[in-house]
C-alpha cells in the first residue's frame, strides 16, 4: 500500500527555505490516531523544539475522534516526537547556532501503519526571497503553458 500523506504544511514552504528534513515517529494517544487516519489534521501553526532532551511537537492541531467519549483527547496538545538521540542534539545544535528553526513539513502513516513527522531545518525567508520564488514559480508556469500551446498546434 505504501505510505499515505494525511497533512501537508503548504505555509512552511513559503515562508521558509528548507535545508535539512528529518523524519521522526509521533506518540498518539488512541483517539488521536483515529483522527489522523481520518484525515483531521492541520499543521499550518505547528513547529517542534527540543527541551529536556527530548523532540516535542507544539501547535499542531489534530480534531476530537467524533465517536470518543471522556477520554478523547486535547486538540492542541504538545506530542511528543520518537527521535535518536544523535538527531535530537543535532536538531539542537543546529538550531541554536545558525538561528533555524524546526518546521514540520508533512505529516504521514508509513507503511507499517505508524504516524510520522517529516521535520525540517528551515530558515525564514525575506520578502524579497517570498517575492523571487513567485516570480520563478510564474515564470515555469509560462514556459509550461507555451510548451503546451505549442504542442497543440
Amino acid at each position: 500500500m505504501g505510505e499515505q500523506t494525511i497533512a501537508l504544511n503548504r505555509r512552511a514552504r513559503h515562508e521558509y527555505t528548507i535545508d535539512e528534513t528529518f523524519e521522526a515517529g509521533l506518540v498518539l494517544t488512541g483517539t488521536e490516531i483515529k483522527s489522523v487516519r481520518a484525515r483531521k489534521v492541520n499543521l499550518a501553526d505547528a513547529y517542534a523544539r527540543v527541551e529536556r532532551g527530548e523532540a516535542w511537537l507544539i501547535g499542531a492541531h489534530i480534531a476530537p475522534f467524533e465517536q470518543g467519549n471522556r477520554a478523547n483527547h486535547e486538540p492542541k496538545r504538545t506530542r511528543k516526537l520518537l527521535l535518536r538521540r544523535s538527531e535530537i542534539d543535532e536538531l539542537l545544535g543546529r538550531a541554536k547556532q545558525k538561528g533555524q528553526t524546526i518546521v514540520p513539513l508533512r505529516l504521514y502513516i508509513s507503511e507499517r501503519g505508524r504516524a510520522k513527522v517529516e521535520l525540517a531545518l528551515a530558515r525564514g525567508k525575506q520578502l524579497h526571497d517570498k517575492r523571487r520564488d513567485i516570480a520563478e514559480r510564474d515564470a515555469r508556469r509560462d514556459v509550461a503553458r507555451e510548451l503546451a500551446d505549442a504542442r497543440r498546434r
